[in-house]
């Protein structure tokens, strides 16, 4: 009986929920999954997840959260929320999705991306008895989870790799939104470079500025600033911009001998980019999946971790991946450039 009552009330939650995104005309766009739980007495998790722009789908950052949640849903039963923002999001409706998450009773709750730091300082004050995760952003919580990563040290490694597959000496970084997060990945990757061969031209280029996030999710503008760094005698380009770097990889696919690199998630191995897999050299892998799931189990174990848990290279928290082999001629450089930031012998910088 105390199992149909849960269940009942998880229901009735999900519908309060869903009533209160429609009475407010919510910008965003929601899912939701469940499973049965096995092997834990019926309690399963009730995860919240707010997506940046994008969502679940956009075969990078958010899809890699969306895989913690998963993992974490499988493994102990239990339901999924999903609320996903727009481009057109204000801070109230980036606080109302969370308060709306927080009062159907999820928990935790986790914020995909640093847009939403200023509304979970306010709501997470809000709800202290209720766990909130935020990736990409240190909000100062007692009940707030701060999962972040040394961006800059993977993509210190992309550029490392970029120096060395450059048949032009010509490389391009292509940014989604110019705001502190996405310099650091522009940082590493142009240091990584210069310190292999000082002598190579590296472009940068931003689609978006500020509160616009469109750079985020605007494939048409990702392909169109590849297109331009190509016509210009670049041979790699790096794009960290979310689902706009889908666009820049396609243009790549069409140069030839020219390589792509990919971010947040191994981009060789993503479905929907399978017919431009033979022009992506590597990927940073932003592991987002393990600080979430993480975060979920510590839930779930009545240890809810709080504070900033940096994922770095040394942790495995970024990485660089190999699928393709279209590293093997090079690794033993990129092993020893990556033993030498875990060590302490290059300090790769968080700004350009």
């Amino acid at each position: 009986m105390r199992r149909v009552a849960k269940l009942s009330a998880a229901c009735i939650a999900s519908a309060a929920l869903a009533l209160t995104a429609t009475a407010c005309g919510s910008t965003s766009s929601d899912s939701s999954s469940s499973s049965s739980s096995s092997g834990d007495g019926g309690k399963g998790v009730k995860i919240g997840l707010a997506y940046d722009v994008g969502g679940r789908g956009d075969r990078s950052f958010n899809d890699s959260a969306a895989r913690g949640a998963d993992k974490a849903e499988k493994e102990f039963g239990g339901s999924v929320k999903e609320l996903t923002a727009k481009t057109s999001d204000t801070e109230a409706d980036r606080e109302q999705r969370l308060s709306d998450l927080a009062d159907a009773g999820y928990n935790p709750i986790v914020a995909v991306g640093y847009a939403y730091a200023p509304s979970m300082t306010k709501v997470a004050a809000k709800y202290p008895k209720t766990t909130f995760g935020i990736v990409d952003s240190v909000v100062n919580g007692k009940n707030v989870d701060s999962i972040t990563f040394t961006e800059e040290q993977g993509s210190y490694l992309a550029g490392v790799a970029a120096a060395l597959k450059t048949k032009k000496d010509h490389v391009g970084f292509i940014g989604g939104v110019d705001v502190p997060l996405i310099k650091k990945f522009e940082a590493g990757f142009v240091q990584g470079v210069k310190e292999t061969n000082p002598k190579i031209k590296v472009d940068t280029q931003y689609l978006s500025h500020g509160s616009d996030t469109s750079g985020f999710a605007s494939p048409d503008k990702g392909k169109e600033a590849a297109q331009g760094m190509l016509d210009k005698g670049a041979d790699v380009i790096y794009t960290a911009a979310g689902s706009s770097g889908n666009g820049a990889i396609e243009a790549v696919s069409g140069a030839k001998g020219a390589w792509a690199i990919g971010v947040d998630s191994d981009q060789f191995n993503i479905p929907g980019l399978a017919k431009y897999k033979n022009s992506i050299l590597t990927s940073v892998v932003k592991n987002v999946d393990v600080g979430v799931y993480d975060l979920i189990k510590s839930v779930r174990d009545a240890k809810p971790l709080t504070g900033n848990n940096v994922y770095s290279l040394a942790k495995e928290g970024v990485s660089l991946s190999t699928s393709g082999g279209f590293l093997t001629d090079i690794q033993p450089k990129l092993d020893a450039a990556k033993k030498k930031i875990v060590d302490g012998q290059t300090k790769v910088k968080a700004t350009p």
